[in-house]
């Protein structure tokens, strides 16, 4: 089995508002979204929540409770409070046990288990589990989920008093299982998580499972997507592992990295100032026409860009579109191949079909069956992954994420 490590940030702006006609639209909503779950045909509510919580069972129903209104047509009645059940006598008996037994499903081994986690409040609703047709396209901020905050605050409290991953997505690949798992915590970030995977891994020498967090993947998609010729790159954003492994490797090409903040090109210096003294490059200007940014570029740097600079981000993260005169491309990504079933969702704002390097490096694992963790310092050899996904048939997104 191979874990891949990193974190799939899904940018959302929260809105507020007021007045009846806000509460009118927020309760028919709630309405709807118990509706859809009493119809999913699929256990969500764990039954550790009725226990901490006992007057739950009276005010909302599970679809395993409006299941029994359809195969025994005279019981369970109520759609959204079970109460009235309750009060008129309309309960079926066996509600109880076949909502416990509904939750004892055969457990699937998968080959292959990516870890995620919500980044804001409205991240769940950009999930299946949430909204599908929201899920199945790239993220766009929508106004009307402020209306949602109440049922959002709810889930929290779920995740919060269960706190176990829960399964998003399952996909088929080479008759590899492959599963998406959701960790329910808001503030888990990428790095601590790559972080705690090399502290893991030392813990536990002999661990059968491979922790790969796809950075060489990553690292091989963005220096495939810097046009040929390119003498010189202006790096900007917070230095990270994949950035330095970019470094090297474009100096190693002969390419000139620049820098325009001294402190980045200090830690530059001090890492690879023995190796390639002429290629590490302070520069006073923003006039290179290739900038590889990542966390933490700033809107007002982007002004200082000439005419159609091409930004490559090298952060899950992209920046914030700031010029129409310049070239963005989308995170380090691959399109997947036919093959590749059941994926119907959207990666952040990546499109439908198309999949981040990072979790795209997990797969390649596995089809290649590697031995190596790859997690922390431990990097594998860019070339080697990148023609290893080429031949399993996932290819470089070659239209940028904005012109």
């Amino acid at each position: 089995m191979y874990y891949t490590l990193f974190s799939i940030p899904v940018f959302a702006t929260i809105l507020s508002g007021t007045g009846s006609m806000g509460a009118l639209f927020g309760y028919i909503t709630y309405i709807d979204l118990m509706n859809n779950m009493g119809h999913c045909n699929f256990e969500l509510v764990p039954k550790r929540l009725f226990q901490i919580f006992p007057v739950l069972k009276y005010l909302m129903y599970t679809p395993s409770y409006h299941s029994l209104h359809h195969t025994q047509f005279r019981t369970n009645y109520s759609l959204f409070m079970p109460l009235y059940d309750y009060m008129y006598g309309t309960m079926d008996s066996s509600t109880d046990k076949v909502h416990e037994t509904s939750l004892k499903r055969k457990e699937e081994t998968p080959n292959i288990v990516h870890l995620t986690h919500p980044t804001t409040l409205e991240s769940i609703y950009h999930l299946r589990l949430g909204f599908a047709w929201l899920a199945a396209r790239p993220y766009t901020s929508k106004w009307y989920l402020w209306a949602l905050l109440p049922v959002t605050w709810w889930f929290m409290l779920v995740a919060w008093i269960c706190g176990q991953t829960f399964v998003v997505e399952r996909n088929m690949f080479n008759q590899l299982k492959l599963q998406t798992w959701a960790i329910p915590r808001y503030s888990f970030q990428g790095e601590e998580l790559n972080r705690s995977g090399k502290l893991y891994i030392q813990k536990h020498p002999k661990l059968k499972v491979r922790v790969v967090d796809g950075s060489s993947l990553a690292v091989a998609v963005i220096l495939n997507s810097i046009p040929k010729g390119t003498k010189q790159v202006l790096l900007r954003g917070n230095l990270s592992k994949v950035a330095y492994a970019i470094v090297q490797a474009l100096c190693e090409q002969g390419v000139e990295v620049a820098t325009v903040c001294r402190h980045e090109h200090e830690k530059l210096k001090l890492r690879f100032g023995s190796k390639f003294p002429n290629n590490l490059i302070i520069s006073r200007s923003f006039s290179t026409q290739v900038w590889l940014v990542g966390d933490g570029l700033r809107k007002d740097e982007q002004r200082k860009a000439v005419k159609g600079t091409i930004f490559i981000p090298f952060s899950q993260f992209p920046p914030t579109i700031v010029r129409k005169d310049c070239i963005y491309y989308t995170t380090p990504a691959m399109m997947t191949p036919k093959a590749f079933q059941n994926m119907h969702s959207c990666e952040n704002l990546l499109p439908r079909k198309v999949m981040s390097a990072w979790r795209v490096a997990g797969i390649v694992h596995a089809l290649e069956e590697w031995n190596s963790h790859e997690c922390g310092e431990i990097m594998l050899d860019t070339e080697k992954i990148w023609l290893a996904s080429l031949r399993h048939g996932f290819q470089p997104v070659v239209v940028p994420a904005h012109n």
